[in-house]
């Protein structure tokens, strides 16, 4: 920049002042919570409102610590008939005020904020000047601002008048989106654009699905929806909860300090895996195996395992007692059961209908009238053989037993799943039985089949025959979903039973959909969601993040794998086409173009991307080079990590380097789709290495190199 703007030096000193008040806040913060701390007595009461007051102060505490995020990133002036000119307002990260409470900082979220992210031209929402600040940390480097009136005319920190750009604060998202990638997630609450703003202050009420392409910013406009809505219905949504699901465990890791930046730390962040107690995933199904596990008709081949396991007995039964004997006739257990399964009771809260039925049959059919029911239990609920007849018509199951059993049996899964699977089906649902249920190797797939089991059981009653309402499942007043186009209906149908009103937020890109039930439309998808208000569909039709020349790329992988689907057009050219490079010695080149790339983007984010069974071929090959990397087990670095293709979905980085792109491709049913992916995960470098001939829609699609 060849002049700095004029007023650069007000606003630093303006952001010295908003730092200064929110230091105040913080020390008043303490200082209130030193107090509390020292007042330990009192009447329950008390303690329970001082405990209150200590846990919205800790809350608070949390929110003013913003470590190396801005406070401050943006100022608009407004018209303001009642101060007979115009009025400024400086928004940033959170709401700070000076020591007579005057406000200094605007949070992002308030209404009053709302033109920073929504006027235009057409339409200034009063607005006469909009300013973008670009910021490192406490540090003002430049201005950027944008006039609204005759010419539309923008000045930015080269003091030269430009026309406005359709994009609010180019220079500004430019720079953000350049800026070197740290292995996760960054908010982007400076640079929302009009489009994704529409979303995030969109009413909470009922499903929204966001359709966006790669690098249209989906994930962080769900987020940042999540944040807004808990501003906005504080209470009572800070009660029922907020729940964010991710695709796996290195999405999670990408994605988690967007909450907690944006003074949001309270939310619950999990894989489907963590609804599930007690409970874990290790094992693998085939792609085969784990559609039909996704299928719909999953939950009545649960409903009818359980209905399999409520029997009447075959024969009579006696067991002693007192001087004789008390006999349960066959016939009477099959009025028993039809009784218990009539009331609508979940399977195991009627078991203890079915042992007082028992009880008050064997004491009808004792000799003498003296006896009652309760003397039959007391005396006869010990011995083994009552236990082993009550186990045999009515068990009490935990879903992990139920499962094991089944699929553990050809005989139960036939029964279970007649007129529903056929046969192939049904001998894909078979597996060795393991020595005990604790020893089971279960899959992703079977997640949401255990969460379907554990709704038709219901809780184990306790010793006292009681169910504990901890073991319910728990609902969330909104729930936000990430690469929801990935999950089978039985998923979706376990995410919309933790819906406590129907509020959702659902991100995905159809093009994307690399699942074993891969959905045609959003409608495939909506189909399994709450149904209480009608949904809406709203699309991101901008990519900020990849640059045009890797998605001219990408886009004819796209044409060939998802043809009819749209491309989001991209905002910027990159400064460097794709590189294509042929080899003969894979390894070796692979360690070349990832040492190019790391020495290019001076030791920003890189990423190895292959098939999930050659990460290890080439993490070795990066090992014997000297090349240090990490894998992406739980997270990214910000240097370079082996990525499996699988959990790639979601993540950007600086530099990717695509390995074998005919091996991804035939890794799955969908493998087009997960190269399309794996070619979109980069903001600046993408290499692709290949031995096999590349898949048609990559020929002759970029320069190569040898």
């Amino acid at each position: 920049m060849t002049q700095l703007h004029p007023e650069i030096a007000d606003e630093q000193d303006f952001v010295n002042h908003a730092y200064d008040c929110l230091e105040s806040s913080r020390t008043a913060a303490w200082r209130m919570r030193e107090m509390h701390e020292a007042d330990l007595g009192g009447t329950f009461q008390a303690r329970f409102e001082r405990n209150a007051v200590d846990e919205a102060l800790v809350k608070r505490l949390v929110e003013l610590d913003l470590g190396d995020a801005a406070l401050v990133f943006g100022r608009i002036d407004r018209v303001g008939p009642e101060v007979g000119g115009t009025e400024a307002f400086h928004i940033g990260r959170l709401a700070v005020s000076d020591e007579d409470r005057e406000p200094v900082v605007i949070d992002w979220r308030a209404p009053v904020a709302e033109p920073f992210y929504r006027a235009t031209g057409r339409d200034p929402m009063g607005l006469v000047r909009r300013r973008h600040f670009v910021v490192e940390g406490r540090s003002v480097l430049g201005l950027e601002d944008e006039l609204f009136g005759e010419g539309h005319i923008g000045i930015g920190d080269d003091g030269l008048a430009s026309t406005q750009t359709e994009l609010r604060g180019y220079s500004t998202l430019v720079a953000s989106i350049e800026r070197g990638r740290t292995g996760t997630l960054g908010d982007i609450v400076a640079t929302i654009q009009s489009e994704q703003d529409e979303i995030i202050r969109s009413p909470q009420s009922g499903v929204l699905v966001v359709q966006g392409g790669p690098g249209t910013g989906k994930t962080v406009v769900a987020l940042h929806r999540a944040a807004y809505l808990l501003y906005t219905h504080r209470f009572p949504l800070e009660d029922q909860g907020v729940l964010v699901i991710g695709p796996n465990r290195v999405f999670l890791r990408y994605i988690e300090q967007v909450l907690p930046s944006l003074g949001e730390a309270g939310i619950e962040q999990v894989v489907l895996a963590d609804l599930i107690p007690g409970v874990r995933v290790r094992g693998h199904d085939r792609e085969a195996t784990a559609r039909v596990k996704g299928l719909p008709v999953m939950s009545s081949v649960i409903d009818r395992a359980i209905r399999d396991r409520e029997r009447p007995l075959r024969h009579d039964m006696t067991f002693p007692f007192r001087s004789g004997y008390v006999r349960l006739r066959a016939v009477e257990t099959e009025a028993i059961i039809r009784g218990a399964r009539r009331g609508q009771r979940r399977h195991n809260a009627a078991r203890r209908h079915v042992e007082n039925e028992v009880w008050s049959a064997l004491a009808a059919n004792w000799r003498e009238t003296d006896v009652t029911p309760e003397h039959v239990r007391s005396e006869l609920r010990g011995r083994y053989e009552v236990r082993e007849m009550f186990e045999r018509m009515w068990p009490v199951l935990t879903p992990a037993e139920l499962l094991h059993d089944l699929f553990g049996s050809a005989a139960l899964i036939r029964s279970a799943s007649r007129n529903l699977l056929d046969e192939d089906e049904q001998a894909l649902l078979r597996r060795p039985r393991a020595a005990s249920v604790d020893e089971v190797s279960w899959s992703a797939a079977d997640v949401a089949l255990l969460d379907d089991a554990r709704e038709a059981l219901g809780p184990r009653p306790n010793r006292s025959g009681k169910i504990d309402d901890a073991d319910e499942i728990r609902t969330y007043g909104h729930i936000v979903v990430d690469e929801v186009q990935d999950l089978s209906p039985m998923e979706l149908k376990m995410v919309s039973r933790r819906s406590l009103n129907g509020s959702m937020t659902v991100v995905g890109d159809i093009a994307q959909a690399t699942g074993p039930s891969a959905p045609a439309d959003w409608e495939d998808v909506l189909e399994h969601l709450p149904t209480r208000r009608e949904p809406r569909v709203i699309g991101l039709s901008v990519g900020y993040r990849i640059p045009q020349q890797i998605m001219n790329l990408a886009n004819r992988v796209m044409a060939e794998a998802a043809p009819g689907l749209r491309a989001p057009d991209s905002v910027r050219e990159g400064d460097a086409d794709p590189q294509i490079v042929h080899t003969d010695n894979l390894g070796a080149a692979v360690v070349e173009e990832t040492r190019r790339l790391n020495q290019e983007l001076a030791g920003g984010s890189v990423a190895v991307v292959a098939t999930d069974d050659r990460c290890d071929e080439i993490s070795l090959a990066l090992d014997e080079a000297g090349v240090e990397h990490g894998r992406a087990t739980a997270g990214l670095g910000k240097g370079i990590t082996v990525v499996p293709v699988s959990v790639v979905k979601g993540l950007e980085l600086d530099g990717v380097v695509v390995v074998e792109p005919a091996d991804i491709v035939e890794s799955s049913d969908r493998g087009l789709r997960s190269l399309f992916v794996a070619l979109t995960r980069s903001t600046k470098r993408l290499s692709v290495v290949h031995s096999r001939p590349l898949p048609q829609s990559m020929v002759d699609a970029t320069p190569s190199s040898n």
